[in-house]
């Protein structure tokens, strides 16, 4: 099946000869290629084909007016935990009376307060409360995410978390990379033997995973009061003779030596970055890892962002993602994640939506087929309602701007 859709307004991230091929970095993050007045022509789940209204072919099996409309890639959100099981509004509570995000995991709360739910479930009902929240991100924008276990804590819990999300791949046309996050917390049984519940990770976590393909990744939370740089190092190489990639959880609460760790061990990113100094600049500077930030996460808990100006003007590049989860992000809406990294982090519109798109993209291994408009990469992309400019959309971070969502070509609906 062929859609044409004319007389765009502007189509944003658009790739017309060379494609892009590594992250957007430093000073070059400001810049965003656009074509205006254009037309696209999407071929089954693939973009066919795009130019100027001065090239319009007139060719396509189903024609759609996007007049006054912005076209973007679709958002590409690299960090989430949107398989989770009830909620944990009662530690929102807890926090508006005064209550820090250390303290309530100390009483019980936290990670650990959903991992004991999630544990309680079965995995059909596990299904059914991320499967809304799937298409809710979808709706809003994303059209690729990358989602963790770490809500199991158990053998038993944390494979019932990676088959529900071998599951969800089925389940809905997005493009997912599931990531295996065992070591998210020690559990409360393991709290006077921590290398107890590594070894539990090693010995009989990694080999279900590596036999049953559960997982591209593997993360470990590598901060204060979780896991220590050397028990993390222990971990990523496990993951690696297993064929699982590293990811990091680092710096959020302190300056933990979880960049360093992740860049030694040739981590794909580090997330959360709230606590870096030179140091952790100059190490990603040398390295490939791609610098994620969490915003939500910063806005949700009152704490630190990650120092975004100071990345970029190192030459770094940057990542955006949602963080969504019950505990300190429940949300996984980007356009949001956009505002806050104009607002809160001094990033220019343009910066965050590269952010959001090509390094997200890089941030998942799938810049060959998502996070710009390129011929013969996937159709995933959404339109916007009139705008006047890209800062509109985080601008307006009240309102629903997107007006159409395509996912693999197809328009998605409610």
């Amino acid at each position: 099946m062929k859609i044409l859709l004319k007389d765009i307004h502007t189509i944003v991230q658009v790739e017309e000869d060379t494609l892009r091929t590594t992250a957007v970095k430093g000073s070059d993050m400001k810049y965003l290629p656009r074509m205006e007045n254009a037309w696209l022509l999407v071929e089954d789940d693939i973009i066919k084909d795009f130019g100027p209204m001065s090239t319009y072919p007139d060719n396509g099996n189903i024609i759609i007016s996007a007049e006054g409309k912005w076209l973007f890639p679709s958002f590409c959100d690299s960090h989430t935990h949107l398989v989770y099981a009830g909620s944990r509004e009662q530690e929102f509570v807890a926090r508006t009376q005064g209550k820090s995000y250390e303290q309530i995991a100390a009483e019980g709360g936290g990670i650990l307060n959903s991992a004991s739910r999630l544990n309680e479930v079965p995995e059909a009902e596990l299904i059914k409360q991320s499967l809304p929240r799937l298409k809710e991100i979808m709706m809003q924008g994303t059209g690729a995410v990358e989602i963790k276990s770490g809500y199991g804590l158990t053998l038993e819990g944390e494979l019932k978390m990676l088959r529900v999300i071998k599951k969800l791949k089925r389940m809905t046309p997005m493009a997912i990379k599931a990531t295996f996050l065992g070591a998210h917390a020690i559990p409360k049984e393991y709290k006077e033997n921590r290398q107890g519940y590594i070894d539990l990770i090693i010995k009989q976590m990694l080999p279900v995973i590596a036999e049953e393909k559960l997982a591209d990744y593997i993360d470990v939370f590598c901060d204060e009061g979780f896991f220590t740089v050397e028990e993390t190092e222990q971990l990523l190489k496990a993951g690696a003779q297993y064929g699982l990639k590293p990811k990091i959880h680092a710096n959020e609460l302190a300056v933990s030596g979880g960049v360093q760790v992740g860049v030694k061990n040739g981590a794909v990113s580090v997330d959360h970055l709230e606590r870096i100094g030179t140091d952790e600049i100059m190490a990603l500077l040398n390295s490939n890892t791609m610098p994620t930030a969490l915003p939500g996460t910063s806005f949700f808990l009152g704490i630190d962002y990650a120092p975004a100006r100071q990345m970029i003007s190192a030459g770094l590049p940057i990542c955006l993602a949602s963080d969504y989860n019950p505990g300190s992000t429940p949300s996984g809406k980007m356009a949001f994640v956009l505002t806050l990294a104009c607002l809160k982090m001094g990033m220019l519109p343009e910066e965050a939506i590269n952010a959001v798109t090509v390094n997200g993209a890089v941030a998942m291994e799938l810049l060959e087929d998502y996070g710009t408009i390129a011929r013969g990469k996937k159709a995933n992309f959404f339109l916007t309602k009139p705008l006047s400019s890209i800062a509109m959309l985080p601008y307006y971070y009240g309102s629903n701007l997107i007006d159409t969502v395509f996912v693999n070509g197809q328009a998605q609906n409610e």
